[in-house]
């Protein structure tokens, strides 16, 4: 459906009123930097000097990634990697995108949600002469579109992936599968991708080494829990202006996703219930004070709907047809099949959008629901997400890329990875300055006492710093005897 005009019923699909007029397509439009480049596809170039300040606030708030650029002045352990990205292009990403070109690497970026990209850090990329294809608003033709100027281009062959979401990988391997041959690795960091890729790996199809990002500590701990606990008030109250005290809210899922905004809406005076399959998660939630229930049975009543589950169809067109008038429905998980938006866009229900991001789908009896971002991701798609914590993903990812483009020939093989938990503990270090914070230094005894190397790593592989996928992982890897070994140039440098 046109996310824009009034589409006539009778054409099957739901009336959608929207006031806004027409504007020229960024693919329609010829434009290039200072320097003379255009290869990129942006929204407005003349935004860069908007961005620019946007991206050296970013910088403020990543330190671990100034570290990376300090210390990596000499060396260069990205010089001839060449880097395509999908990841969210806001100025975090922005900030790490000119971090790995700093370490020697050639970056292209596409946007792995259409409501993400920040436009004006986007317009600052490609006037600082990066290949950015990505604007704010894409339609589904042009978010594909994207990925493929992106990988298809004359003279430049991608030799490392980094992914959020499993959209470039996927395309890759659909239109491009020759390109693996120098693809010497893939950097997974959401649930999706990583779901794919497992399932690539099983049927044999996976040709290079992964590395699963979203489960490594400094991804779970930090941007799934810390980072949804902050956003999701702040999604919820730019697009919709709700008062959260007294409000009933299902969320679906309680992983670290869920567990993050469960704990935000009940310090706010919100009722919590918690839909989970999985009896560890739910008797978590259990203890964690919060009513444990099937969908159907709060669905009447809720004023909030959350879906963080990762999985599809979790909100379906019976759910939604027995929600209350003005129930807020929204998806905190990386992927827009959590709910069943397409069932919703039928002849006898009208759309109408109110605000940017925010629209009311209203049934023949008058009812309506507010649904956010056509259910994509909110907090990424309708505000901001905290800069420090994606500082220690971004951080997570780059020494991920340093990784997989160093390594030996025949350390790691076509298959899923986690990453070491040296390399965790080591970006969880870079932050801790910001806090004026002081490790404790075991002396020589007490590291014998413990068995431990008075450097690290502190915690053995199955400890419980996340939840039990990652623990799943890590005893298929040990029994197949794969280890993990973490590229020397962190140990030596860092």
């Amino acid at each position: 459906m046109s996310p824009r005009g009034k589409i006539p019923a009778e054409q099957g699909t739901a009336s959608y009123t929207d006031s806004s007029d027409d504007e020229t397509s960024p693919r329609d439009k010829q434009q290039k930097n200072s320097k003379g480049n255009g290869d990129f596809c942006i929204k407005n170039i003349k935004q860069a000097d908007f961005g620019r300040r946007e991206i050296e606030i970013a910088e403020q708030e990543m330190p671990a990634l100034m570290a990376l650029r300090k210390r990596a002045q000499g060396e260069k352990p990205l010089a001839g990697a060449k880097v395509v990205g999908c990841t969210h292009i806001t100025a975090q990403t922005a900030v790490l995108m000119e971090t790995l070109s700093a370490l020697g690497a050639q970056c292209r970026w596409a946007a792995c949600n259409i409501y993400s990209t920040q436009n004006e850090v986007a317009a600052a990329l490609a006037e600082g002469g990066f290949s950015v294809f990505a604007w704010k608003g894409e339609s589904e033709d042009d978010f594909w579109w994207c990925i493929d100027r992106c990988v298809n281009v004359e003279g430049w062959q991608p030799n490392m992936i980094l992914d959020d979401g499993g959209d470039l990988t996927h395309w890759i391997y659909k239109k491009y599968p020759n390109m693996f041959k120098k693809i010497k690795g893939i950097v997974e960091e959401s649930v999706t991708g990583v779901h794919r890729l497992y399932q690539l790996s099983k049927a044999g199809k996976l040709c290079v080494p992964a590395m699963n990002v979203n489960d490594s500590v400094t991804k779970q701990k930090f941007d799934n829990l810390y980072c949804c606990r902050e956003s999701i008030l702040d999604g919820l109250k730019r697009t919709t202006d709700v008062m959260f005290g007294g409000k009933q809210v299902v969320v679906c899922g309680y992983g670290e996703v869920g567990k993050g905004c469960c704990a935000a809406l009940k310090a706010m005076g919100s009722i919590v219930y918690v839909t989970e399959i999985d009896p560890i998660c739910a008797l978590q939630a259990c203890m964690d004070g919060f009513r444990l229930v099937k969908l159907n049975e709060v669905i009447r009543q809720v004023d909030i709907v959350i879906t963080c589950t990762g999985n599809k169809n979790v909100v379906v067109r019976e759910n939604l047809d027995r929600m209350k008038n003005s129930c807020i429905v929204c998806n905190m998980g990386h992927s827009n099949t959590e709910i069943d938006v397409a069932s919703l866009r039928t002849p006898e229900l009208t759309w109408e959008r109110v605000r940017s991001q925010v629209d009311h789908v209203i049934w023949p009896d008058g009812k309506r629901i507010v649904l956010l971002a056509e259910g994509r991701l909110l907090n990424l798609s309708c505000s901001t997400v905290p800069t420090f914590v994606l500082s220690i993903t971004a951080t997570t990812q780059a020494l991920a890329l340093i990784e997989l483009y160093n390594a030996p020939e025949g350390r790691y093989k076509q298959d899923v990875y986690l990453l070491p938990k040296k390399m965790d503990e080591y970006v969880a270090s870079l932050h801790l300055p910001t806090f004026d914070a002081h490790l404790t230094e075991l002396s020589d005894e007490q590291a014998k006492y413990l068995g431990l190397n008075k450097n690290g790593p502190f915690k053995p592989n199955y400890y419980r710093y996340v939840w039990k996928q990652q623990l799943w992982v890590w005893t298929i890897n040990a029994k197949l005897g794969i280890y993990v070994q973490l590229y020397t140039y962190v140990f030596n440098n860092y």
